[in-house]
């Protein structure tokens, strides 16, 4: 597996998805963190669905995170792009074949390509905390937010929960492009489809039916990058979700196991 794991690095650093990647990382995580400082006095809000997140808030030990924990949502998309892609590409680039031969254990190489792509994702989750805080600590002045909180060990265990949130999810929104790329073999199909679940088909299943945000995917990937919210706790959402992926996890492997390469 640790062949396998190197192998799929030499992918994974191409200057074109590597800096891509963590471009559009870089990228997204400003700009959450950004509005949510510049716009803080706006009536419309200055966070997702227009909530306002106030001085007082930020100003806690836990307001240096917030803009960190608000971009996980973005972040888990470009991962589910990333594993979908790296997956499915093997079908469509006809390399699956030539990588069988050289790990003809399926399941190895599938473990493999996914432990790096987690170390993929993990590089870029760090990435997005260092541009969060940096800019939280830049704009906190223009936005006349008091820091002192924010240096003190309740800020630095606050950071590490939120770390620990982010990453677990942006890993779930990854799993998801893994398991869609070894279901539909098209890159393409896989990322659009999980995009359009994930982004639209639930947003309205949720806002239409009642209790059905604690059942959903997606829904249930939020409520772990946040640490819990008012549509679920948070070790529900671990529990259901892990079984989710588990069940998709299980029958991804034995259809990547027994279908035909050429098939």
């Amino acid at each position: 597996m640790i062949r396998v794991f190197f192998a799929e690095w030499c992918k994974l650093r191409r200057p074109t998805l590597l800096l891509g990647t963590m471009g559009a990382v870089l990228g997204v995580t400003a700009l959450v963190t950004s509005l949510l400082f510049l716009l803080i006095d706006s009536p419309r809000g200055n966070s997702d669905r227009g909530i306002i997140i106030s001085r007082e808030l930020l100003a806690l030990p836990s307001g240096i995170t917030i803009g960190f924990s608000s971009s996980a949502g973005l972040l888990g998309l470009v991962a589910l792009c990333v594993f979908a892609a790296q997956t499915a590409q093997e079908y469509t680039y006809g390399t699956l074949r030539n990588l069988l031969v050289r790990q003809p254990r399926r399941i190895t190489l599938l473990l493999g390509k996914f432990s790096a792509m987690t170390s993929f994702a993990l590089i870029s989750v760090i990435v997005s905390a260092i541009v969060s805080i940096s800019l939280a600590y830049a704009l906190s002045g223009k936005a006349e937010v008091d820091t002192a909180a924010w240096s003190t060990s309740d800020a630095r265990i606050a950071f590490l929960h939120t770390f620990i949130n982010v990453f677990i999810s942006v890993i779930a929104y990854g799993t998801v492009g893994m398991i869609l790329g070894l279901l539909f073999r098209s890159p393409i199909s896989a990322i659009s489809l999980g995009v359009a679940w994930l982004l639209v088909i639930e947003n309205i299943i949720a806002a239409t039916v009642k209790n059905s945000g604690k059942w959903l995917p997606g829904q249930l990937i939020s409520t772990i990058a946040s640490g819990g919210d008012i549509n679920a706790s948070y070790t529900h959402a671990i529990l259901i979700m892990a079984a989710y992926l588990a069940l998709g996890a299980v029958f991804a492997g034995i259809l990547f196991h027994r279908r035909d390469v050429a098939d």
